[in-house]
């Protein structure tokens, strides 16, 4: 019973892997097509609201970025 919960997480944890690195291969492709096409979807604006709602909510959107980084890191 403890193997098969061990390989659940594991395998959610692998499925969370793959989707994050697929969506941000996802954000760089859109960012350099946004940079060559004037910002077809809209990827750059987003970036640029999100980073302004970072800068908005201060310590508290400084907390969240180093702990999205630090899982960006595992």
């Amino acid at each position: 019973e403890d193997k098969q919960m061990k390989n659940a997480f594991k395998q959610i944890n692998d499925t969370l892997s793959s989707l994050t690195g697929l969506l941000t291969q996802v954000v760089v492709a859109g960012t350099i097509i946004g940079i060559l096409y004037d910002d077809v979807f809209g990827v750059i604006a987003g970036i640029g609201s999100a980073v302004a709602m970072i800068g908005d909510g201060g310590v508290a959107g400084l907390v969240a970025v180093m702990i999205v980084a630090g899982w960006m890191k595992k």
